[in-house]
C-alpha cells in the first residue's frame, strides 16, 4: 500500500469556523468527510475542488455555540478512519472466502 503524504493550510480560523486548503486530496476523501460532518453541532459544512486537474481541497466547517471547528473536524477524521478499519476487515474476510 502507497502512503499518500497530505499537506494542510488553514485559510481561515475563528472560534467558530475552520477553512482549510488540504493538498493530496479529492472529491473521495473530502465528501466521506463532509457526511461525517453532519452533526448537532455544525452550522454549516462543505468542501471545493476549485480545479479539477489538481490535486488540491478547500474544507470548510461553521459550528453552533460553544464547539470548536478543529475538534469536530477531528472527530470526523476519526469517525472515517474507523470506517476504513471496518471496511479493511469486511474486505479481508469476503477476499479469504472467494
Amino acid at each position: 500500500m502507497e502512503l499518500i503524504w497530505v499537506n494542510a493550510r488553514v485559510l481561515k480560523r475563528t472560534p467558530n469556523e475552520l477553512k482549510l486548503e488540504i493538498e493530496g486530496v479529492g472529491h473521495t476523501l473530502c465528501n466521506l468527510l463532509q457526511k461525517f460532518l453532519e452533526e448537532e453541532n455544525v452550522d454549516m459544512a462543505g468542501y471545493d475542488v476549485p480545479h479539477p486537474m489538481t490535486s488540491k481541497a478547500i474544507i470548510y466547517v461553521r459550528v453552533k455555540g460553544n464547539a470548536k471547528p478543529e475538534e469536530i473536524l477531528k472527530h470526523a477524521v476519526a469517525r472515517a478512519r474507523e470506517l476504513n478499519k471496518e471496511f479493511g476487515k469486511e474486505l479481508q474476510k469476503a477476499l479469504k472466502k472467494a
